[in-house]
């Protein structure tokens, strides 16, 4: 099984990051009262899009290892099966 640790953790990110930044959204407009005391810098927000653009990496990097190992495994299998 081909499973590069990139890809679980990738989603973790993707998925975390998505709730954080849906909550800062969500409660930028709501309450925005909460913010004050970072000087009005929704960082929900921020931080939950940095998270995603992490989580995007980290899955993209993982399932090109993935696909990477795949491709020269099913080349070789089918040459040998043509020889035999």
């Amino acid at each position: 099984m081909n499973l590069d640790i990139r890809v679980p953790i990738g989603m973790l990110f993707l998925s975390l990051g998505g709730l954080l930044a849906g909550f800062g959204a969500v409660t930028h407009f709501t309450n925005p009262a909460l913010y004050a005391r970072s000087l009005g810098v929704n960082v929900n927000l921020w931080w939950g899009l940095v998270m995603i653009a992490f989580g995007a990496a980290m899955y993209y990097y993982g399932r090109r290892a993935v696909a990477a190992q795949a491709d020269p495994s099913e080349s070789t299998s089918t040459s040998t099966s043509l020889e035999a």
